[in-house]
């Protein structure tokens, strides 16, 4: 997942504004108790969630794939005043968790926590969408992608983590999940309603600004 050499990517990470306290906690306990503990952003990409956020403060942002909430509270940094935060994710046995970690948190209030099957509640969430974060099932990237960019505003952000996913998008013979990548990342480079970029930030990032 992380293609960077260990001391470089720990010199970013140096050079990156640290985690919350809460944050922190989150990151060990991921770690020490949930499996699969590489799916959590970590401190580099969080900051970046954080500063996509800060720069649109944006009044409606969603998450689909909550995980263990650390990115959640990334993307909520930078909410604005009367913003809030709807989080989708369909693990019930992480929710009591993630719950306990966000009434840690000064956003508590702002974020709607949902636990089910985003393509299901997506098409029920109204519009003017500012911010989408994409980090779940990679099989519905594409699903996903198109239920949200009719909801978003002009000028909104979609964010898709993983789309690199450990390099495996360049092989020949990809597996089912790669191929699902390569298929999203193909869709949004020749969707002539969005300007991309793919960032090769931890595992990737494809960022992409609805015209």
């Amino acid at each position: 997942m992380d293609f960077l050499p260990d001391d470089i990517a720990r010199y970013a990470e140096t050079h990156t504004s640290p985690e919350s306290a809460l944050l922190k906690k989150i990151n060990r306990d991921t770690h020490a108790h949930v499996l699969m503990p590489r799916m959590l952003s970590g401190q580099l990409q969080g900051r970046f969630l954080s500063m996509i956020s800060h720069l649109m403060q944006p009044r409606y942002i969603l998450e689909i794939g909550t995980y263990t909430g650390y990115s959640a509270l990334c993307l909520a940094e930078g909410l604005a005043t009367d913003g809030r935060l709807i989080t989708v994710d369909v693990n019930e046995e992480l929710e009591s968790r993630v719950r306990a970690y966000f009434r840690q948190s000064c956003w508590n209030d702002k974020i709607d926590y949902r636990i089910g099957d985003a393509a299901q509640l997506i098409p029920t969430l109204p519009g003017n969408m500012d911010l989408v974060f994409i980090d779940a099932d990679k099989e519905n990237y594409s699903t996903y992608y198109q239920l949200v960019l009719d909801k978003m505003n002009s000028g909104g952000i979609i964010l898709a983590d993983n789309v690199l996913w450990s390099g495996k998008v360049t092989q020949p013979k990809p597996d089912k999940d790669t191929r699902a990548i390569q298929e999203f990342n193909t869709m949004v480079v020749n969707d002539p309603r969005v300007d991309c970029l793919l960032l090769p930030m931890r595992d990737g990032i494809m960022m992409a600004r609805k015209k």
